[in-house]
């Protein structure tokens, strides 16, 4: 099993890279947030991959982080979904997008994805919303989010759009809310929304 590629970006296509290794070319097909955060061809670089082995065909998925690279094995635990179409999903929507999608129950965000129709958006829901909710805070896995994964699960949980939740977040974070309790931060984002 490939678990990592280190070595030089020696081609890119449209949902794919080819990573020199040793001499050794090896094509790891990838979502658009991985492409976009490559550099240019002749650049070191470094994914953390999944190798899917199937009766006729072997593919190398790369990835920029561990955490995408983790919901896209979490997205093909849902019947229906299988590599492709977990890398359409992690193409056609941000990290982000997708985890508050799911975690939120946004099915016609989901929908937009092209081979996502409302009976996988349905399952994607049902079955991820609360694993995801748990893994990653219901947002998705830039540092910068990672403080108030938390407290924005918990808003989540209680009900509010993952709009409203950040928003009350931000507000919250004006005061310094960052350095304090996560109960603290909580509290006070629900101040911002009307519920202390």
């Amino acid at each position: 099993m490939i678990a990592t590629l280190h070595g030089v970006l020696e081609e890119r296509g449209p949902d794919w890279v080819v990573v020199n290794v040793g001499g050794v070319g090896y094509k790891a097909y990838a979502p658009t947030s991985t492409l976009s955060a490559l550099g240019a061809t002749g650049d070191a670089v470094r994914l953390h991959t999944h190798m899917q082995v199937s009766q006729d065909n072997i593919a190398l998925y790369g990835f920029a982080t561990r955490a995408e690279l983790g919901l896209f094995a979490l997205l093909q635990t849902v019947q229906g979904v299988g590599p492709r179409l977990a890398l359409a999903l992690l193409s056609g929507l941000s990290p982000d997008t997708l985890v508050a999608a799911i975690a939120s129950g946004d099915e016609p965000t989901l929908q937009r994805v092209s081979g996502v129709g409302k009976k996988t958006a349905g399952r994607l829901v049902l079955e991820l919303r609360d694993k995801v909710s748990k893994e990653w805070g219901g947002i998705a896995m830039s540092p910068t989010a990672a403080p108030d994964g938390d407290a924005l699960a918990a808003l989540l949980a209680l009900g509010y759009t993952p709009a409203e939740a950040r928003h009350a977040l931000a507000q919250a974070q004006a005061g310094g809310a960052t350095d304090l309790p996560l109960d603290e931060r909580v509290r006070r984002a629900l101040q911002t929304l009307g519920r202390g």
